[in-house]
């Protein structure tokens, strides 16, 4: 076996590498939980739909393909699935709620970057290399005024692929979306501020330690109920 060969990557490989610290594109990260006949026809697929996209300059049909198939891919449970969860009933209607945000996007504001692993302006190039080390540590909890301008938001995580939160912040962490909502009646009140951390961070220490004092933190804000957002 050549060193040409033996560097080359398998399908098997490839379809498993859409996750932390390789390919972070978290539209095909469903690729991993398809048997390799079924991520075969997938791309076949795809290759078919994108050639009648360019032909006929429609590609809506390859985003609802994409969206069948990421169905077919989380179909079952993988990992973490439990039977019984400590949820309950709203005591009062959503349009009448106060309602807190918090997701795993890894937002902050401009001027209160949490630094992670101790660096200062840490570059989403180093937090994609570096994902394995977020791993291992506790998160950090960053707060964000709901009123924040979109120029002062800011957004670094290593375990997925950022372009789309870097267009529209909403896409990840809904603040506007909640807002119009609000206006709309759809809720009674957007509770501020609204939290986010770094997702990729030690599940253990989130769980057992970092998750409690934030549960206590966030009950001080009096909210109804609270809109989690996973990334």
């Amino acid at each position: 076996m050549t060193e040409e060969t033996a560097n080359k990557e398998t399908f098997e490989s490839f379809k498993n590498s859409f996750f932390y610290g390789s390919r972070t594109n978290l539209n095909f990260k469903f690729l991993e939980h398809l048997p390799e006949d079924e991520a075969d026809l997938f791309f076949q697929g795809l290759l078919k739909h994108l050639g009648e996209a360019y032909d006929g300059a429609d590609y809506s049909h390859v985003t609802a393909y994409i969206i069948e198939w990421q169905i077919k891919g989380y179909d079952k449970p993988k990992g973490f699935a439990y039977e019984t969860g400590p949820f309950q009933a709203l005591a009062k209607p959503v349009a009448e709620s106060r309602l807190g945000l918090l997701t795993s996007s890894g937002h902050f504001v401009k001027g209160e970057d949490p630094e992670p692993l101790g660096v200062k302006n840490m570059t989403q190039d180093e937090a994609t290399r570096r994902v394995f080390d977020f791993l291992k540590e506790e998160p950090q909890l960053s707060s964000i005024p709901i009123d924040i301008p979109p120029e002062l938001m800011h957004v670094r995580h290593g375990g997925y692929d950022i372009c789309g939160s870097e267009r529209d912040f909403n896409s990840t962490l809904p603040i506007q979306r909640l807002r119009e909502l609000e206006k709309e009646g759809a809720i009674g009140e957007l509770v501020s501020p609204v939290y986010s951390f770094v997702g990729a961070c030690s599940q253990k220490r989130l769980l057992t330690k970092t998750g409690p004092r934030w549960i206590a933190l966030l009950q001080e804000q009096n909210f109804d109920a609270m809109l989690l957002v996973p990334v």
